[in-house]
């Protein structure tokens, strides 16, 4: 494949398909608490799907493997205290579960070192920062960035302009 010519002069890369479907966060009583999606479902899909998902997820034990298959998806969770993060890829032999849990406690150790020990009322009532944190290490379904700092970077900036 390679890059693609989109305009003279200037190359982008060609995207064969995002490995990241979907990231949940959801609580112990199955309450979705942070849904991105990555590629298109209708929200009567969405429903069906964090409904299967997490009752799947939920019913298994610590000492059973963080990684599942459901429909088209090979799932990655972990739990951290009271939430769940759940993470959909694509079903193909490339794709490493072990870097996507690795993805997973990035994130969590991103959104502890902005909310200062996160827990599930963080998220609910911050939301759309938690989706800034995300939005700078996910793009399109693919991990972009997992440097702290430079995640944390634009949510401090936009914070000391606004106040």
């Amino acid at each position: 494949d390679g890059p693609a010519l989109s305009a003279p002069g200037s190359w982008v890369p060609t995207r064969p398909g995002a490995m990241i479907k979907f990231i949940l966060m959801v609580n112990k009583q199955g309450q979705t608490r942070l849904a991105q999606y990555y590629e298109f479902l209708s929200v009567r899909e969405r429903v069906t799907l964090e409904g299967e998902l997490i009752r799947k997820c939920l019913s298994r034990s610590e000492s059973q493997c963080s990684f599942v298959e459901y429909r088209d998806y090979r799932v990655v969770y972990r739990r951290y205290a009271s939430l769940y993060f759940i993470v959909g890829i694509d079903n193909d032999e490339d794709c490493n579960e072990l870097a996507i849990l690795e993805f997973i406690h990035t994130l969590v150790e991103t959104l502890d070192k902005y909310f200062e020990n996160v827990c599930e009322l963080d998220i609910m009532f911050n939301l759309e920062k938690a989706h800034i944190i995300l939005d700078e290490m996910v793009l399109d379904g693919c991990i972009v960035d997992t440097n702290k700092a430079a995640i944390l970077n634009p949510l401090y900036l936009l914070e000391k302009h606004s106040s």
